[in-house]
């Protein structure tokens, strides 16, 4: 499941700005979040690696489609 969303993430990178409108913004901000949990889940064993790896996966997502 992780392995085949981050594919399709990769398909659809320049998809969902928030540039594009409201629709978008919100699916691509749910994307960004979706990875961060998966990121969170397969990290669990090692709070501080999850904790840095979806704070940061927040951070550089929500970043990129605010400025893409």
């Amino acid at each position: 499941m992780r392995i085949a969303w981050f594919a399709w993430l990769a398909r659809n990178f320049g998809a969902y700005g928030y540039g594009d409108g409201p629709l978008r913004a919100a699916i691509g901000t749910g994307a960004v979040l979706v990875t961060a949990a998966l990121l969170w889940c397969a990290l669990h064993r090692n709070r501080p690696a999850a904790v840095a790896a979806a704070g940061l996966t927040c951070a550089l997502g929500i970043g990129w489609l605010a400025f893409h």
